[in-house]
């Protein structure tokens, strides 16, 4: 009762408060100034009080003083504060130089004045802060606060520490820091202290009796994250993180963003060094459309693209509800950018014709395909009219309306493909060679090939995390299969990065670092899930399924590829497009129509001779593995 009343009346009693502590003030700066003589000018003090109290409302009232909040202050408050207190005592001052009749006015007593009042109030906002802070209010055992150790006591460190500390009802309680820099050691944030490396975890576990581990370091890699885990699991701690600089929007680090560790934060790699002027160039104040942008690689590409302040931004998609999701995340996260919603699919030519008629587009990342291997085997003839029809319908429409940049994004399974999916990529990326060719000056259609990304739609991580959850099996395809992973959002600044190199005709290649076994992320996620591999949840092998191989491949056989000025992007040395590609696509799509599988692989293989259909591999392969288990 006591506490809504002071809520409801709380910018009242700051004013009051603040007026009457202001007033006693020159009673003091008199005792002080004068001492045992105070008595002798008691008049002049009260004739000084009863005019300035006017003139101190004013200034409480004018300076927003009571709307600040004094449960959050901080040295900005007290700067606020003690500002307009200085103001008042130089004007106070300069009438005490002038001189009043009758008055007697030291001219130390505004100086001393003005010193007391930025004490006293000042030390009442404090005194608030920390009365609030430790919930001085709040019943006993009503929000029970996990002690945390922070691993990296930087800037990230920093500003979770704070947030902690401002809202004690989150439940959280930083105790000390870790970090491996030993310049850090011995330094207190917050009043927090660092206490020494992260090796030693287990001992300052136990010293301070910590119950939780956030790891507050964005730009760590995942190598490092990794072990900081199973440091953690070691001194049984749970242990959480912050988001990596992908992932931070606007570099802003809060409580709410702390989560479990995920698969990706294993594979995370270093940042990527982006050259953002170059990007900037073709993005800034242009015109950007994404096609298939409510799907995982395109709907960050959408976020990325906003950092560069482009004019427009056109969400391009057929489905939508996930186009209306990213939208929606649009608005909240980057409400200064324009965005419109086109809801289309890319083999429909003239509804695509009419929306590059109204909107104009100056740079498109096509990002809608097919990618679901299995599933396209069953239709090839969807893969084709999609993912090659698509990409054709938008090449030639960028070609009429002078798109100046056409960015298309591929994959690794295009390289010596043995999947529908995988070949209909690889005559995609002939078809955006071929718009290189009758491109006009100013304009490049480029190709960007890389692997799987984690936690898109239909990859293994979310069909993992599902069967964790309802108790496993957890199933892989094979104890052999590797694959190689990267995060979306460093797939998504490479891809805006590629788009800005020179290299009209180009397939740019990501450099995906070291292929990981499909079995071993499996082994990782139980963990990360709280459970043990082959003792909690079974692991299933389920044999290889058809157009899947046990390795993928970035680069054929004859490509080779060049260095590009980015590390982390190389240029295939393509070998050319194939004869009559024009007349062959034609065929292609005749036969399509008809749905005849066979006919459909036969003329792929006339467009992409390396294409195979490892029917027989699969089988040879699926008996070894289960003459090896029996």
């Amino acid at each position: 009762m006591m506490v809504s009343v002071l809520l409801k009346y709380r910018q009242f009693l700051k004013f009051t408060a603040d007026v009457l502590l202001w007033s006693v003030m020159p009673f003091l700066a008199y005792w002080l100034r004068i001492e045992n003589n105070v008595f002798d000018y008691q008049s002049d003090i009260v004739l000084i009080v009863f005019f300035t109290i006017p003139v101190k409302i004013l200034f409480v009232y004018f300076l927003n003083q009571t709307k600040r909040s004094w449960q959050f202050s901080s040295t900005k408050e007290i700067f606020i504060l003690s500002s307009s207190i200085t103001l008042y005592s130089t004007i106070y001052l300069i009438v005490a130089m002038i001189g009043i009749e009758g008055l007697f006015i030291p001219l130390s007593v505004p100086l001393i004045e003005g010193l007391l009042s930025v004490l006293v109030l000042g030390a009442l906002r404090i005194t608030v802060r920390v009365i609030f802070n430790e919930d001085f209010f709040k019943k006993k055992g009503e929000v029970k606060q996990k002690r945390i150790l922070i691993a990296g006591a930087g800037n990230a460190g920093a500003m979770i520490a704070r947030e902690m500390i401002r809202n004690p009802r989150s439940g959280y309680l930083p105790v000390a820091f870790l970090d491996d820099a030993i310049i850090n050691w011995g330094q207190n944030i917050m009043g927090i202290p660092v206490v020494g490396r992260t090796s030693q975890m287990s001992e300052i576990a136990r010293k301070y009796s910590v119950d939780e581990l956030i790891i507050a370091i964005p730009s760590v890699a995942g190598d490092v994250i990794k072990r900081l885990v199973e440091l953690a699991r070691s001194s049984n701690l749970q242990y959480r993180i912050i988001p990596g600089l992908y992932d931070l929007i606007k570099g802003k680090v809060e409580i709410d963003q702390i989560r479990k560790v995920d698969v990706e934060d294993l594979l995370r790699r270093a940042p990527v060094s982006l050259n953002t002027n170059k990007i900037k160039i073709y993005l800034k104040d242009r015109v950007v459309m994404v096609t298939g942008a409510g799907g995982s690689i395109g709907s960050e590409i959408v976020r990325q693209v906003a950092k560069f302040s482009p004019k427009l931004i056109i969400l391009l998609g057929r489905g939508e509800n996930s186009v209306y999701n990213i939208q929606r995340n649009m608005r909240k996260d980057f409400p200064e950018i324009e965005v419109k919603v086109k809801i289309c699919d890319v083999r429909d030519y003239n509804t695509l014709a009419q929306i590059f008629e109204t909107t104009q587009p100056d740079v498109i990342f096509h990002a809608a395909a097919h990618k679901h291997v299995p599933l396209m085997e069953e239709n090839p003839s969807q893969a084709i009219f999609n993912n090659v029809g698509g990409t054709r319908n938008l090449v030639n429409l960028s070609l009429d309306f002078k798109v100046k940049h056409f960015v298309n994004i591929s994959t690794d399974k295009a390289v010596n493909p043995t999947s529908v999916m995988g070949a209909s990529k690889r005559i995609s990326e002939y078809v955006v060679q071929q718009g290189a060719k009758l491109s006009k000056e100013g304009q490049k259609f480029v190709s960007v090939r890389f692997g799987n990304v984690l936690g898109s739609r239909g990859s293994v991580i979310p069909i993992f995390k599902e069967q964790i959850r309802m108790g496993g099996p957890v199933t892989v395809t094979h104890p052999e299969m590797v694959r190689y992973f990267m995060t979306i959002p460093e797939a998504s600044q490479l891809v805006l990065q590629a788009g800005a190199l020179d290299r009209n005709g180009a397939v740019f290649v990501l450099d995906m670092g070291e292929p990981m076994k499909i079995v071993d992320m499996a082994r990782e996620l139980i963990k990360l899930s709280g459970l043990e591999p082959d003792k909690d949840i079974k692991i299933q092998f389920s044999g290889i399924r058809d157009g899947e191989k046990l390795f993928e491949e970035l680069l054929t056989a004859e490509e080779g590829t060049s260095m590009t000025q980015f590390e982390k992007i190389m240029v295939a040395n393509n070998s050319g497009l194939p004869e009559n590609l024009h007349e062959k696509l034609d065929n292609l799509f005749i036969v399509a129509k008809s749905g005849n599988g066979r006919m459909i692989r036969e003329k792929i293989k006339e467009l992409v001779p390396s294409y195979h259909k490892n029917d027989e591999e699969i089988n040879i392969t699926n008996k070894k593995f289960k003459e090896t288990i029996l």
